[in-house]
C-alpha cells in the first residue's frame, strides 16, 4: 500500500534514505550521507510531499516530491528488485503531469531504472553538494 507519509514515519524514512544512499552511491563517502541526516529531517522532508510504501505494517520505501521534482525515491536495500520502486514511480507519475529528477552519472543501475520508467536525460552537470556529475532527467 502506498500512503501519505506522516510524522511517525520520519525515523524509518531517514533510515531507508541513509542505507539506500550509501549502497547506491558507493562512490561518495558514507560520512557525507550521514552528515546530511539533519538536513533531511529538518529541511528537505518537511518541505516535500512524501509518500511511503507499506507492507504488513512496515515501511519499505518512500518517495518525496518537491514541486515537479522527484526529489527522492528510495527502497530498503534488502527489498530492492521486488517492484517497490516501480510502484512508487507509478504513483508519483499520478501525482504530477510533469516530473524531473536528478541521478548521479555513476549510479548506473538507477539511471537505467529511470530510463525503463520513461524518463529521458535532459542535461548533465556537477552536483553542487558533492561535485560528482549528475544527469537531470524528465518524464518523456
Amino acid at each position: 500500500m502506498i500512503r501519505r507519509s506522516n510524522e511517525n514515519d520520519t525515523d524509518t524514512v531517514l533510515t531507508i534514505w541513509l542505507n539506500a544512499s550509501i549502497k547506491a552511491h558507493d562512490f561518495i563517502e558514507a560520512d557525507f550521507w550521514r552528515s546530511q541526516l539533519d538536513n533531511m529531517r529538518n529541511t528537505y522532508l518537511p518541505a516535500s510531499e512524501s509518500w511511503v510504501y507499506e507492507q504488513r505494517g512496515k515501511v519499505l520505501g518512500f518517495y518525496a516530491l518537491y514541486e515537479n521534482t522527484l526529489a527522492a525515491i528510495f527502497v530498503l536495500p534488502e527489498f530492492q528488485g521486488q517492484g517497490i520502486g516501480k510502484s512508487l514511480i507509478t504513483h508519483a507519475k499520478g501525482q504530477r503531469s510533469e516530473l524531473t529528477l536528478s541521478v548521479y552519472k555513476e549510479n548506473k543501475a538507477s539511471y537505467q531504472f529511470y530510463l525503463s520508467q520513461g524518463f529521458v536525460k535532459a542535461s548533465e552537470q556537477a552536483d553542487p553538494h558533492t561535485g560528482h556529475p549528475e544527469y537531470t532527467m524528465n518524464l518523456s
